[in-house]
């Protein structure tokens, strides 16, 4: 006899359990290099709701474009005070918050390239974003973009997007600093966030 999940059997909300040990929601040490920035938002299910139970692992570059990775080989500085990963999860009204730096350029894949156009290099500022909640088997990947950034228009992802989509990555400047950002997720429906099969 073999057990396998059925259709209704679904994932969690184990989380808040024995796992809040892991949250950070602050990825950047005072010293940190670069401009400092804050993101908040809300996580929406399909028909609008909150979604109180979600987590949100967050990786990112430093400020100078290097991820802390023995994958990243580019000749770049390292920052000692930044990991450039954070875990957080959504209150009961389904918000998030943190704070972090923000990222400076990374390298395009290789092979990043649409309709035979030949893209920038260097993608756009971003930060990287897995989902995870109840009723998710596998993790949803999503990216924050920062608005105002001319390299948004030669991303190779952002391309890839259906231009009356992309807004789903881009977040809003807060209207009370300019170091502050919102950004909601939206799980289903009309205004669903850009999720990306990796």
């Amino acid at each position: 006899m073999t057990l396998r999940a059925t259709t209704w059997q679904t994932v969690g909300p184990f989380f808040k359990i024995g796992l809040a040990w892991l949250y950070r929601d602050d990825l950047a040490a005072a010293d940190v290099v670069g401009e400092r920035v804050e993101i908040t938002g809300r996580v929406f299910d399909g028909d609008g709701n909150s979604v109180p139970d979600a987590v949100l692992e967050l990786w990112q570059a430093n400020s100078r474009g290097k991820y802390a990775h023995p994958e990243d080989d580019q000749n770049k500085t390292l920052d000692k005070n930044f990991s450039g990963f954070g875990r957080i999860a959504t209150d009961d009204q389904g918000r998030f918050h943190f704070t972090t730096v923000k990222p400076g350029q990374v390298p395009a894949p290789e092979s990043s390239s649409k309709s035979g156009l030949t893209l920038a290099p260097l993608q756009a500022p971003h930060i990287n974003v897995s989902v995870c909640t109840r009723g998710l088997l596998r993790r949803l990947v999503t990216r924050i973009y920062f608005p105002d950034e001319s390299a948004n228009a030669t991303d190779f992802a952002l391309l890839q997007v259906d231009p009356t989509r992309r807004s789903t990555l881009i977040a809003k400047r807060s209207a009370s600093s300019t170091s502050k950002f919102d950004w909601d997720i939206v799980l289903q429906g009309p205004n669903e966030t850009v999720f990306f099969d990796i």
